[in-house]
């Protein structure tokens, strides 16, 4: 039976949500073209878009607001945040950014370019498309377990070591500027990757003369997943965790919206001096001054205290905790998830719930739409609408192997009732399953099209 982990925290301040009735839905869900990403946030009740800077700050974090130093150049809240990075991650130079994207921009504006090709073990929606637009080529070699949603591994978004050696060479080192593994797997079901995994792809870049660097996202959920599921690691506190896992990177990139807890913010860290006086440069052009790099000083300040609630063990108990209550009430539901539950988010299988509608007509979207629909929940696909892409030869449309629906859920946002309402609503949905129609696309982006896409029912 589900338990539910209780909150290491009391609730002090409150936001109040509403509730729609299905024929607003309906209307709003046309409006918004059927794309979840176009409605008001105010017509959604439970919103599990993204854990991206949707979670609730601290007290201490508000606090750490009112300290913000505003300075252009030099304020006192970007060495806070440069200690913090430096005392959990290791890393001697930090460049802040506004967000993660942010940190690819600037990154790979230096490092690569047309032709080149990134590894990973799962590329996210924003690192592939930044790949993507300055001309590379972004590949992902996940081990082959990560394809089957029923399979049960405790580090299903590790690399497959043996077939990124395979591609190194075959591409030839030289043609890859760095590479890359995340941490958790996102698009992978947000799987961790484990210690010993991270250790080996270091060792095969490093190994290579390639420049090795971690998009650090969830990295304290990856680091509680080690304490918690890969032997000899028990004992060790998630922080000495982190520091093991980011002593055999040249760098990292990170949303700082997910585990460093705050609204906005992200950051790009490395070793190289003289990577580091680029990135600056580029910084400075594309961000702002390396000392701010378009956050202000609050934001800074908040981000250097999120940083360690965020690797604090008896929230990540609750938070993990939390996933998993929500993945075992669907599962005990019977509604195909993917096994075991990740670390931020639940993931539904829509292959499973909807296999009458096929790849190109977007089943895990139809499955998001209808959640929306019954009950006002938003979560957001990953699938065929967010990563298929044509052939960079022959222009064949290349699908996933899969089909989710991601619930993400916000950090310190919702209550156990909150789950169990999500819960009832997917139950309905999934009874209804076979009446769900497929979808085509009427407008679209070159990149990340399923930002702003429209999209209408196929009858």
């Amino acid at each position: 039976m589900a338990t539910f982990v209780p909150e290491p925290f009391r609730i002090k301040s409150v936001e109040p949500i509403k509730q729609t009735t299905r024929a607003e839905r309906e209307i709003f869900l046309q409006e918004a073209g059927y794309n979840i990403f176009n409605l008001r946030a105010d017509n959604v009740y439970i919103d599990l878009l993204t854990d991206s800077g949707t979670g609730a700050m601290s007290a201490s974090q508000w606090a750490g607001i009112m300290l913000g130093d505003e300075s252009y150049a030099g304020a006192r809240n970007f060495f806070n945040f440069q200690n913090a990075v430096r005392d959990i991650m290791g890393f001697e130079f930090v460049a802040p950014t506004h967000q993660g994207r942010g940190a690819e921009n600037v990154l790979f504006s230096i490092m690569v370019h047309a032709g080149q090709v990134v590894p990973n073990n799962t590329h996210f929606d924003t690192t592939m498309a930044n790949i993507l637009a300055r001309g590379g080529n972004p590949t992902n070699h996940v081990i082959p377990e990560a394809s089957n949603p029923a399979y049960d591994h405790p580090f299903k978004g590790n690399m497959d070591i043996a077939a990124l050696e395979a591609f190194i060479e075959k591409t030839g080192a030289e043609n890859i500027p760095l590479g890359m593994i995340t941490i958790t797997n996102n698009s992978g079901g947000g799987q961790p990757v484990s210690l010993e995994n991270i250790r080996q792809t270091a060792e095969v870049y490093h190994r290579h003369g390639i420049p090795f660097f971690i998009d650090a996202c969830r990295f304290a959920e990856n680091a509680y997943f080690i304490q918690q599921r890969e032997p000899g690691y028990r004992e060790k506190s998630v922080r000495e965790i982190a520091r093991e896992i980011f002593a055999v990177a040249d760098g990292c990139l990170m949303s700082a919206k997910k585990d460093a807890l705050v609204n906005i913010g992200g950051f790009v860290t490395m070793r190289d001096e003289e990577l580091y006086r680029q990135v600056a440069q580029e910084l400075t052009l594309r961000e702002g001054f390396p000392t701010y790099g378009g956050l202000a000083g609050r934001d800074l300040e908040a981000m250097a205290r999120g940083l360690y609630e965020g690797t604090d063990e008896d929230y990540l108990r609750y938070r993990i905790g939390h996933t998993q209550y929500l993945a075992d009430s669907l599962l005990e539901a019977g509604i195909p998830v993917l096994r075991p539950s990740g670390g931020h988010a639940v993931y539904l299988d829509a292959k499973q719930i909807a296999p009458h509608i096929p790849a190109s007509q977007f089943p895990a979207q139809a499955v998001t739409a209808a959640l929306y629909l019954e009950g006002g929940i938003r979560g957001v696909e990953l699938g065929s609408l967010m990563f298929a892409h044509p052939h960079p030869q022959t222009g064949e449309w290349l699908y996933p192997e899969l089909e989710l629906v991601r619930l993400a859920i916000p950090r310190r946002v919702y209550t156990q009732a909150h789950l169990d309402y999500v819960v009832d609503v997917a139950k309905h949905v999934f009874e209804n399953r076979k009446s769900l129609p497929g979808y085509r696309i009427i407008y679209q982006t070159k990149f990340l099209r399923h930002f702003t896409a429209r999209l209408e029912p196929i009858s």
